[in-house]
């Protein structure tokens, strides 16, 4: 089964907001997963490219150059702002981050401190809070904050799920 492209997923956020202490770990713990996705990679295949699509490097940093996306978004919802703020859909930060000129060890630092303070100010919201929403201006439809929550997790395993993806395609024709 192929896999199904980010832009044309559909979500359904139908679950009560108290989900919010589980949905948190899985935010708190992506860069750790990520680590252990690539811990074991030869280094000479995390820069190269498959069918024209994002190296491993290329996707990990991008999961570090969208943090600043969901901290603003955090901030839209929190201040009661009627749209989130959009995203960028041509991923210009990441084409141009040139993250494969970086070292590994850079990006997962980045994407780890990022999501810390990401997942710390979440910490320090009360059970109201994950209650609030906000306008998500490509789904076209109110997220509270443990949707966005979970859509950014989502958003971590889909390119989590690539990496693995990328890694076995490069493994298994050596």
């Amino acid at each position: 089964m192929k896999s199904i492209p980010w832009f044309e997923r559909t979500f359904n956020f139908d679950f009560p907001a108290g989900y919010y202490p589980e949905i948190l770990e899985r935010l708190r713990g992506a860069p750790i997963r990520l680590i252990l996705t690539i811990q074991e990679l030869p280094t000479r295949i995390l820069t190269e490219h498959k069918r024209g699509k994002w190296s491993i490097q290329e996707h990990a940093g991008h999961l570090g150059d969208l943090e600043t996306l969901w901290l603003g978004r955090l901030e839209d919802i929190l201040a009661g702002e009627e749209n989130m703020r959009p995203a960028d859909l041509t991923n210009k930060a990441t084409f141009e981050a040139q993250h494969n000129e970086k070292t590994i060890d850079d990006l997962l630092k980045f994407f780890y401190q990022e999501r810390k303070q990401l997942v710390d100010e979440l910490s320090d919201l009360g059970p109201e809070d994950f209650e609030k929403s906000s306008q998500h201006p490509r789904l076209k439809t109110p997220l509270r904050l443990v949707d966005l929550c979970l859509f950014v997790a989502e958003h971590d395993d889909y390119h989590l799920a690539r990496i693995r993806q990328l890694a076995h395609e490069f493994l298994d024709k050596e």
